[in-house]
């Protein structure tokens, strides 16, 4: 089940809040805790063991920490059991197939255990794996209630895609969260905008990078190349985003406030504030739990730069269990090093029309690498977009797709910006036309309906993470 299904919007969360809110408070994390499991498990029912093992297995561990709080070795012990069960539960189903093809293809006879990816164990695992850190390192409170703990690992607004919730962040809220009508509201605004940004954004652009993706390379442009290549860089934000969008909300609708894992990642002037500004819960998690114990920073700059390798390669392979992933990874990886050493002064000089510039095609470039998990694909697409070969600069085909997709990708350049959230804060919020914000809420979830009713295209890239 996804947000943007008629099943979702019109079967599960109308039932699900109705039951949260008719609870008596005492029970509403219980409550809370079955209705996430039902949502787990609307698709694969099987796979609520696994997450209920990694629900105990944690909770225990969070106990255990608690518990020999004063023996820190012995402590330690029950944090690296954690990260051990975690990674290797992540690894068994997410890389086992990665892993056995590659020693296959080295003449080893294995054979692919052809295990479906358990939806969300990317996120899931990453959230408990990092509570008894927290708690061992003093920086958040143990969870005695089992029930309560099971409700944050389950929790279903940002389960599937994030954002990655950490339990420090939402521990008070948990067992004391305030539920207002104002919250309720602004959560119902946010999830809508999210909505309209997956349904009536990200689908409609996805359909013009699934076709200029497809196209042989007799029919190829090197403006239609770039342009596909646009098109998936929009797709993934606007996809992403507006199921951060979504998951925040439905957080305010239950009394919850994540943290924000998107700012405007398309108007950064270098790749250092690109990272700054796209997928923030996955940064900041990589920061806290890799660089910073390797060292991050403080042992000189090669060991630095060590770091920051093996946090960007790992950035990678989360991403997928294809070596394009883990080459995206390291892509990224030594821009950002060559930014801090290097380049850093250099752009600073450049007026910020060029650092744009830059910033984008590097953002752009480093997409193909994701968008092709075969790798020949991949080279064969970079060539195509630099005019390699026979490639011709612009063809029929791509005029008729500037026509067609014109003024909907204007719509994202403007959508991709603090535009409109400065219009709202400036001209609208507190004044008069403040009241027609309701009517565009209800607009705006009609036209969704409307679009989910008549399509079938309605992907949501980062379920395979």
């Amino acid at each position: 089940m996804v947000f943007s299904s008629l099943p979702f919007l019109f079967g599960y969360l109308p039932v699900v809040l109705a039951v949260l809110k008719l609870a008596p408070l005492h029970a509403r994390n219980f409550c809370l805790f079955l209705v996430s499991l039902i949502f787990y498990g609307w698709s694969e029912p099987v796979y609520i063991v696994i997450m209920l093992i990694s629900t105990f297995v944690d909770y225990y561990n969070g106990r255990m920490v608690d518990k020999y709080r004063d023996d820190r070795k012995k402590a330690k012990r029950f944090v690296w059991f954690s990260v051990i069960f975690n990674l290797s539960l992540l690894g068994f189903f997410k890389y086992a197939d990665f892993f056995i093809l590659n020693l296959q293809a080295l003449g080893l006879p294995l054979s692919p255990l052809h295990l479906s990816l358990p939806v969300g164990i990317s996120f899931y695992t990453f959230q408990t794996m990092s509570y008894p850190i927290d708690v061992y390192r003093k920086q958040a409170p143990v969870q005695k209630s089992v029930v309560s703990f099971g409700a944050y690992v389950t929790l279903f607004p940002q389960l599937i895609a994030g954002p990655i919730v950490r339990y420090k962040d939402i521990a008070e809220q948990l067992d004391h969260r305030q539920e207002t009508a104002d919250q309720f509201a602004l959560g119902v605004q946010r999830f809508v905008a999210g909505l309209a940004k997956k349904v009536l954004l990200a689908n409609s652009i996805g359909a013009l990078w699934d076709t200029i993706s497809a196209l042989p390379a007799s029919e190829m442009s090197v403006t239609a190349a770039w342009l596909g290549i646009i098109a998936f860089a929009f797709q993934i934000y606007f996809d992403f985003s507006g199921y951060s969008d979504m998951a925040i909300g439905l957080g305010k609708m239950l009394g919850f406030e994540f943290l924000e894992n998107f700012n405007y990642p398309y108007i950064s002037r270098s790749i250092t504030e690109f990272w700054r500004r796209w997928h923030i819960s996955l940064s900041t998690w990589f920061r806290d739990y890799v660089y910073i114990p390797l060292g991050g920073s403080r042992h000189g700059r090669g060991k630095q730069i060590r770091n920051l390798m093996i946090v960007w390669l790992l950035t990678g392979f989360w991403h997928g269990a294809s070596w394009n992933f883990m080459l995206w990874g390291i892509y990224f990886g030594v821009i950002l090093i060559l930014e801090k050493f290097v380049l850093k002064p250099i752009l600073e000089r450049l007026p910020k029309v060029l650092q744009h510039g830059y910033a984008l095609v590097l953002i752009l470039l480093g997409w193909v690498l994701f968008a092709f998990t075969d790798l020949d694909g991949g080279l064969t697409y970079l060539k195509m977009m630099f005019g390699w070969g026979s490639v011709s600069l612009i063809n029929a085909r791509t005029l008729f797709y500037l026509r067609d997709y014109g003024l909907l990708l204007i719509i994202m350049i403007l959508a991709s910006t603090p535009l409109g959230h400065q219009l709202y804060e400036t001209k609208i919020r507190g004044r008069r036309w403040e009241g027609v914000m309701p009517l565009l809420i209800a607009a705006g979830l009609i036209l969704c309906t409307a679009y989910l009713v008549d399509a079938s295209y309605n992907p949501f890239l980062y379920f395979r993470f």
